[in-house]
């Protein structure tokens, strides 16, 4: 019999080599990236492009599972309670990770039941206006905002939605009241802007882009920490008063909490080089996303910043239930 102190070291050993032993023999078979929405929408599509890639690079078949479903949670759970061994990733959003749990319970902590792998890409909202609005910036429909505390509203895809939060949070930040304006979807919300019924909306760069160029609608202020080179000339809401106003919807790959690090490395890595490659950052770009990489440590403080941040918004604006 060993002593207690040797098999205590032995265990200890084990410990450290089998997760760089299960990294040395990772991936041996496909790998689910789990999708938390319908076919054919942009985390599918994206999805899709990523998988491919990533098969590629591996050696392996990443199969691609749509989970709708409960705004993201059916997926984001299922994939919470996998086995953590790098063959079960997450398409995470911005709605997975931080929105949704903070207005409902999901069953699943967005932080502490993931590790957060990779970003991948980030997709701005475009502050639009009716062109009869007599504004021109981000400054002006604060002002306006002031003269009319409660009366300027601006359509959404319903309570709770990224638009919506976009605009709860520049409220905030500019100490305003603006008038929430909610529709079942976002195609009711922007008609009734196109309308002039409403004179504001925070809408998709992809889906604002054909309104802006036709002089349909006219933008005020991209919400992305830089501007957009697709509207090289409209300023972000950081230049135009709000210097900590910042509101994408983003994506991320994540596992489960307890997937080895070695494993996580691995797939950042990887995931790093094709979000690096001149055609997948073509394609992601003609969607009206922007590729995004970073360190494992820095996407998990990401991560965890914007939990907190909407969690505050949701909170103030009375949205959790």
């Amino acid at each position: 019999m060993f002593p207690a102190f040797v098999s205590s070291a032995l265990i200890a050993t084990a410990a450290l080599v089998a997760p760089a032993l299960h990294a040395q023999t990772w991936p041996a078979k496909p790998v689910t990236l789990v999708v938390p929405y319908p076919p054919g929408g942009s985390a599918d599509i994206l999805a899709r492009t990523l998988g491919q890639k990533l098969g590629e690079r591996i050696g392996q078949n990443v199969i691609v599972e749509n989970k709708p479903g409960a705004g993201t949670a059916i997926g984001a759970k299922a994939v919470a309670s996998s086995p953590a061994d790098g063959y079960t990733l997450l398409l995470g959003t911005v709605s997975s990770q931080a929105i949704n749990p903070a207005m409902n319970k999901v069953g699943y902590d967005p932080v502490k039941d993931f590790a957060a792998v990779s970003p991948v890409a980030a997709i701005p909202f475009v502050l639009v206006a009716h062109p009869s609005v007599p504004v021109k910036n981000v400054n002006d429909v604060l002002g306006m905002a002031r003269a009319q505390p409660g009366k300027i509203g601006y359509a959404s895809a319903g309570p709770g939605t990224s638009n919506h939060l976009a605009g709860e949070l520049m409220a905030s930040a500019g100490k305003v009241d603006l008038l929430h304006v909610p529709y079942k979807g976002s195609a009711p919300a922007l008609n009734d802007v196109l309308s002039g019924h409403v004179p504001l909306m925070f809408d998709l760069l992809a889906t604002a882009l054909p309104n802006v160029q036709s002089g349909k609608l006219k933008p005020l202020a991209v919400t992305s920490r830089e501007r957009s080179a697709l509207l090289p000339e409209v300023p972000t809401a950081r230049e135009s008063g709000l210097p900590d106003y910042e509101v994408t919807a983003w994506f991320g790959i994540f596992a489960p909490a307890a997937t080895p690090a070695p494993v996580v490395q691995k797939l950042n890595t990887e995931l790093t080089a094709i979000l690096k490659s001149p055609d997948i950052q073509k394609r992601l770009r003609d969607m009206g996303a922007e590729p995004e990489t970073g360190s494992v440590q820095d996407y998990g403080t990401f991560v965890r910043a914007e939990a907190d941040k909407w969690t505050g918004v949701v909170q103030k604006a009375g949205l959790v239930k």
